[in-house]
């Protein structure tokens, strides 16, 4: 045998072993295919019972018992008092009771056991804030309409035994996603969508937007609304909530500056719905939610974290620029929207600070201070949009840093005003 017919020989050999490595794996050691359907019971809300027949998903949900700082410093699931970050919470929401108690969220598995300790809770509140803590509110409404969100808060507490988990967002007979918060429904209804027929896709951002959005409770009844009517931009929301929706006037009357404010929940959705991950078809799973493989089969991980946790899975399979490059991207966004939010907060702070003294001053010119406390509502509504959201901006940053620039604007433009009605005597 020649030296030509002898590497023929070594080739084919290795060509042999190659392949029928690939077709023992394919055909005799088959991996686990894809995940096999174990429709449970309806009603049945105990994530123990879903993680028995489905245990991968089950144990990364476990993961958001875990609780840390956010990798670049901002956010987190640790439960640290936002004011530690952010003194000027403690001016702008004097009166209210975040002015008391605004900690980080911890995340899921912890969302009933933070109202119950929550000091912005009381005897007198009502079962509305329960919408967004547990499956059980798919129960409270279907046995009373709205009219759980007017009964008291407490009782609906003892009733809910497990926090948010597996049945606010799967059918457990199917395991298809699906939405349970008739606000979320009834908003997007509004806007001509009908969530029961969503594709896959979006119903991967639907059934996160059902809670991480902005929201008000209508008055006398308590129904919980989200003001989308007229678009989901901060400026939109501004505008309608100025109709007085429902007679929804304000959260709170500001002691000092006498300013009725709007207090701003977690527009995170609303971010993400404007924001360039939205209009390239990425989904809020996608990143927040990554596709994981464990024994040759592929799950959605249910560790509901920053993608900065999972770079590898989140965000590699779109971008090729490097963990390091995306982390330093993210980190610099987030410290620009940081220092202009900080300072945002500072101006909204001062414009209390002014107008309370030219409200206490004789003669003050009565309309001129109502248009500083207009001006004050608006820049404390632009400031509290971005503060209040968990993206620290990165969902929408060109968004969030016109926003916060209107706000600083609108506070200079406030206490001016206030100046004005006084004589600049300030």
């Amino acid at each position: 045998m020649n030296r030509a017919q002898k590497f023929l020989a070594v080739f084919l050999g290795m060509m042999v072993v190659f392949f029928g490595g690939i077709v023992v794996r394919v055909w005799a050691v088959k991996p686990p295919s894809a995940m096999k359907l174990s429709p449970l019971a309806v009603g049945e809300y105990d994530p123990a019972v879903w993680g028995k027949a489905y245990p991968l998903e089950y144990a990364s949900y476990q993961k958001n018992l875990e609780m840390a700082a956010s990798p670049t410093g901002y956010g987190g699931s640790a439960k640290v008092q936002k004011a530690e970050m952010q003194p000027e919470i403690y001016t702008n929401f004097k009166g209210n009771p975040f002015s008391k108690d605004y900690t980080e969220d911890r995340g899921h598995l912890y969302a009933i056991e933070d109202l119950k300790e929550s000091k912005r809770i009381g005897p007198t509140s009502k079962g509305a804030c329960i919408t967004c803590k547990t499956p059980y509110v798919e129960q409270f409404y279907k046995e009373s309409g709205w009219g759980f969100a007017n009964q008291p808060l407490t009782e609906l507490l003892d009733q809910s035994k497990h926090p948010v988990s597996c049945a606010n967002c799967h059918d457990p007979e199917t395991m298809k996603l699906r939405v349970i918060n008739p606000a979320f429904i009834e908003a997007m209804g509004r806007q001509g969508i009908d969530v029961n027929k969503a594709s896959r896709e979006e119903m991967r951002s639907y059934v996160c937007g059902q809670c991480h959005s902005e929201y008000y409770f209508e008055p006398g009844t308590s129904r919980v609304v989200f003001p989308w009517d007229q678009g989901t931009t901060p400026q939109q929301m501004y505008q309608y909530y100025a109709t007085k929706p429902n007679g929804f006037q304000q959260d709170f009357i500001h002691p000092d500056s006498k300013t009725p404010i709007l207090k701003a929940q977690h527009a995170d959705f609303e971010e993400w719905q404007n924001g360039v991950h939205a209009k390239f078809g990425v989904s809020c799973a996608d990143c927040h939610m990554p596709y994981i493989r464990e024994n040759g089969q592929k799950y959605s991980s249910h560790w509901m974290t920053s993608p900065l946790k999972n770079l590898d899975v989140s965000c590699m399979p779109c971008h090729r620029d490097g963990t390091d490059q995306l982390y330093n991207q993210v980190k610099a966004t987030q410290d620009n929207v940081w220092q202009l939010q900080h300072t945002a907060g500072l101006n909204v702070a001062k414009a209390h600070e002014i107008i309370a003294k030219a409200g206490n001053i004789p003669n003050a010119n009565q309309e001129q201070l109502t248009n500083a406390r207009e001006l004050l509502r608006q820049a404390q509504w632009y400031w509290d949009y971005v503060a209040a959201s968990n993206s620290m901006g990165f969902h929408n940053s060109v968004q969030e840093l016109h926003t916060l620039g209107q706000s600083i604007d609108l506070s200079h433009r406030a206490i001016d005003a206030a100046n004005q009605a006084v004589g600049n005597q300030l």
